[in-house]
This record gives structure tokens, C-alpha cells and sequence, in this order.
């Protein structure tokens, strides 16, 4: 049986926004999303990630209880965001280890994360979960999976006194198929939970999809923005994508959410909501 969530919201007609989670064929769930909208210092901001636990659902449930609410609460938040996210991310890895006190030393998750902080989108990747932009039916990639065989992930696994090698795919010492994370305690310091970030104005851009890896892994990025272009609802096109790699074969946990942006350029040059 597949197991699904679906949810979808809005924000004063600026954005709506759906998730779709499937178990697939997996015994269990450990895949975590999360969307929330705040009030932060008199900005609102809106929060979405889609975390991809491994070796159970505990780091990825962590993340999701988490880590909005140390950003949000972070002093140069929004004075200097990327900052905040990078001191965030690496933060919160470093209690959850604490927290586990020893225990769940192969529990681990990606995070892909999108900050909407007034027209600014700022994208932060630790992992192989994706997130994607449409603009004009193009494909533009926010963010880099983070993979033991890419030529600076390597590098900088070895320098640090790990290595990679192949097992089925290729892995840090031979274990983990990501080259960051949260958790994962005994690979400790060859995997880090150091986010890519990306930042993005949202004028022009039509709509975001973040996703897991087993959703990638089957279905191309041109080939999702080709497929969300055509259908408005977020909530549809959610489940569309998630019952399309499911049906390509991706047999995995499989989750992501679709962000549509309702914002228009005036002949003014300035962004304005549509209703």
C-alpha cells in the first residue's frame, strides 16, 4: 500500500503551496516536510523544507520540530539571512548530536529548504534533495546535490581524512551515499550539515518544487517543471509528481512540495500580488 499526505495553503494570494508525501514500498516513513508562515520582527516570512531522514525517521522529525524556529529566532535573521542560515544549520546539527547522547550513530537526513523573506527566496541544500524553479517553462536548478563523487565533495571528504569509495554507488567510507547531513554522528567530520545556499528573487519566478532524491532520481528537472507548467493546483500537482515517480519505479519514501508565486511585474517595474 502507499501511504499519502496531502496539504495546501496560502498567504494573502502571494503564494499557495501543497505537499505530497507517499511511503512507497518501505516498511516505514522517514521523510519530514514542513511549511510555516510567520511574523518575524514585522516581515512575513514563509518557511518550507523537505528533509529526508536515513536510518530512520528521528533526524529528519528533529529537523522539522526545529530548525524554522532556531532561524527565526536567530539575532541577524533578518538583517543578514545567509549568516543565519549557515550558523542555524550548523548549530542545530551539533545539538542534535548532543541530544542523542551517543545513541542512532547511522541516523542521519538531508535538508532542502526555501526562506521567502519579502520578495527574496533564498534556497539552503545539505544533501541530495532538490529544489528545482520554473520560470517561463524553463528548468533552473537552486541547488547542487551534495554527492561523494562530486570532484570538491571528494576533496574536501579527504582532506579531512575520509574517503570514498564505490558500493553499489558511491559512498563516504563506504557507508553513506550523501556527502552531507545532519546526524550521522560516526562520520563525523567527513560529513558536514554546512548548507549550499542559493538566493533568488521570486519576481519572474512561477512556481518551486523541493523534493526527496527519490523523485529525481526518476523524473528529470525539465521533465517536472514540463509537468507542474500545466497544472495550477498545487495540491494536484504535488500528488501528480509524487504518483508519476512512483510509477517510474521509485520505490522509496517519496515527498515534495510545490510552491506557485502569484506575483506579477507592473508596467512599473515593481511586484504586485494577483488575486
Amino acid at each position: 500500500m502507499i501511504f499519502a499526505r496531502f496539504l495546501t495553503g496560502s498567504y494573502n494570494a502571494k503564494f499557495n503551496y501543497g505537499f505530497s508525501s507517499f511511503k512507497g514500498k518501505r516498511p516505514s516513513m522517514e521523510d519530514y516536510f514542513e511549511a510555516k508562515i510567520s511574523d518575524v520582527d514585522g516581515q512575513m516570512v514563509a518557511f518550507f523544507g523537505v528533509f529526508d531522514g536515513h536510518g530512520g525517521s528521528r533526524t529528519a522529525k528533529y529537523l522539522k520540530e526545529n530548525i524554522f524556529n532556531n532561524l527565526s529566532g536567530h539575532p541577524e535573521f533578518i538583517k543578514d539571512t545567509k549568516i543565519a542560515i549557515v550558523e542555524v544549520f550548523k548549530q542545530t546539527n551539533v545539538e542534535y548530536i548532543n541530544e542523542e547522547k551517543g545513541d542512532q550513530k547511522d541516523t542521519g537526513s538531508t535538508a532542502s529548504t526555501a526562506l521567502l523573506l519579502g520578495d527574496r527566496l533564498f534556497i539552503a541544500n545539505v544533501g541530495d534533495s532538490r529544489v528545482v524553479a520554473g520560470r517561463a517553462g524553463s528548468a533552473i536548478a537552486l541547488s547542487n546535490d551534495h554527492k561523494p563523487d562530486r570532484s570538491d565533495e571528494r576533496q574536501r571528504i579527504e582532506e579531512a581524512g575520509g574517503f570514498v569509495m564505490w558500493a553499489g554507488t558511491w559512498r563516504v567510507g563506504g557507508v553513506l551515499a550523501v556527502s552531507r547531513s545532519f546526524g550521522d554522528k560516526v562520520l563525523k567530520p567527513f560529513v558536514v550539515a554546512d548548507p549550499e545556499i542559493h538566493e533568488e528573487e521570486i519576481n519572474g519566478v512561477d512556481f518551486i518544487i523541493i523534493a526527496s532524491d527519490r523523485l529525481w532520481n526518476v523524473i528529470s528537472n525539465n521533465d517536472v517543471v514540463a509537468i507542474v507548467q500545466d497544472i495550477n493546483e498545487v495540491e494536484e500537482a504535488s500528488r501528480t509528481l509524487v504518483e508519476e515517480a512512483y510509477a517510474r519505479g521509485s520505490s522509496d519514501n517519496i515527498t515534495c512540495v510545490v510552491v506557485r508565486f502569484n506575483t506579477l511585474e507592473s508596467p512599473g517595474g515593481s511586484n504586485s500580488s494577483s488575486v
